[in-house]
């Protein structure tokens, strides 16, 4: 195998990996974001506690999304749209699955890029057409990526990443969302 920097700590994944083995108890995690409306059809997401391996942990740095919707919606545009945020978390995902796949065989990144396109059509989301979906009907993830490996391997990079990705498995499989008023 030979050696590549892609930037990515494979080995203490690794090792974590072997320690959550043996502690699935410390494989639990709840992440969080907490929304505030600004005005309109804005508001603003802030992320910055999560609960992970047995306790509560707290990010390097603060995050904030704002969100809105575009002009054409009659909007102020301070954000993208919260289902582009589904683009946006696919897409890091993918991308980042690939990084450390890569690091783990050997194969060293020039570069990676991911082109994510949702197709949506917004007659539901109005209420214009009650047999049309509120979301997406289709999401394509289109890698360009240029590395010391062959087309081959590049494509099981992109399927391992694929299989392993939070993102994917939470748009492609039902997941149990409950809503609620406090």
């Amino acid at each position: 195998m030979t050696s590549a920097d892609n930037g990515v700590n494979v080995q203490a994944l690794l090792d974590a990996r072997q320690a959550l083995k043996d502690a699935p108890e410390a494989a639990q995690f709840t992440w969080r974001a907490s929304s505030r409306w600004d005005n309109g059809v804005h508001s603003t997401t802030t992320i910055e506690k999560f609960f992970g391996l047995g306790q509560e942990q707290t990010h390097k740095a603060v995050s904030t999304f704002p969100s809105d919707h575009p002009a054409v919606f009659a909007a102020e545009d301070n954000g993208i749209t919260p289902i582009e945020y589904l683009l946006v978390g696919l897409a890091g995902c993918l991308t980042a699955g690939v990084a450390s796949v890569a690091q783990n065989r050997g194969i060293q990144l020039r570069s990676v890029e991911a082109q994510v396109e949702g197709q949506h059509d917004i007659r539901g989301i109005l209420g214009a057409d009650s047999d049309v979906r509120n979301g997406y009907e289709g999401i394509k993830v289109t890698f360009n990526i240029d590395a010391d490996a062959s087309r081959q391997e590049i494509e099981a990079l992109v399927a391992q990443s694929q299989k392993r990705s939070a993102v994917f498995d939470a748009l492609t499989n039902p997941t149990d969302v409950t809503v609620e008023v406090a």
